[in-house]
């Protein structure tokens, strides 16, 4: 089946991890670790929000946050300090969900899907998930029609909305994707662009 045509879910799990990262080459993308899980769950019938978990991760390859991810994210190092490692943040994240068991999670786009295979592995822990991906971003420009690729931030001013919070944190970032998943879903009609 392809991604419009499975049955719907009782619950979409809307999720966005912000992870360790460089402008300056110093941290390889195959280094970076997630620093903060954001999620939201949404019931499918009323698209509206019923739960959110957020935690804070402690690194452990590169434990000292760039400069540069801190300004991107707004995540301090004493945040991640304090933070459990990712092996307990995700057992976290799996009790949470639990609660949930009819669920599809989703993304804008496939980033997150892959941070989160890469530090499963890594840190040999199951996908606390378990459950299909889907890729909002990718049915929010099939639904828009006009063939480009939006950014989180991209798709919040296409659906004439204010970015509510700050970008680049999982929690605010996760409740943005929520926001737009009637325009993914078919639900809510697209304004009108101005000329």
């Amino acid at each position: 089946m392809n991604e419009n045509t499975e049955r719907e879910p009782a619950h979409y799990l809307l999720i966005d991890f912000e992870a360790t990262c460089s402008d300056d080459g110093s941290l390889p993308r195959q280094h970076m670790e997630i620093i903060e899980i954001g999620a939201v769950m949404v019931e499918t019938a009323s698209l509206r929000v019923v739960d959110e978990f957020q935690r804070f991760v402690r690194p452990v390859r590169h434990p000292r946050l760039t400069a540069f991810c801190t300004a991107l994210t707004t995540i301090g190092q004493a945040e991640v300090d304090a933070a459990p490692g990712f092996a307990e943040a995700a057992a976290a994240l799996k009790a949470w969900r639990a609660a949930y068991p009819d669920l599809i999670w989703g993304s804008w786009g496939d980033y997150d899907r892959n941070q989160l295979r890469q530090d499963c592995e890594f840190h040999r822990v199951p996908d606390p998930v378990g459950a299909a991906h889907r890729n909002i971003k990718r049915l929010f420009a099939q639904r828009e029609g006009s063939g480009r690729k939006f950014g989180l931030d991209g798709g919040v001013r296409r659906a004439r909305l204010e970015f509510a919070g700050t970008h680049h944190r999982g929690i605010d970032d996760a409740r943005n994707i929520a926001r737009l998943l009637p325009y993914a879903l078919g639900r809510a009609e697209f304004p009108r662009e101005r000329r």
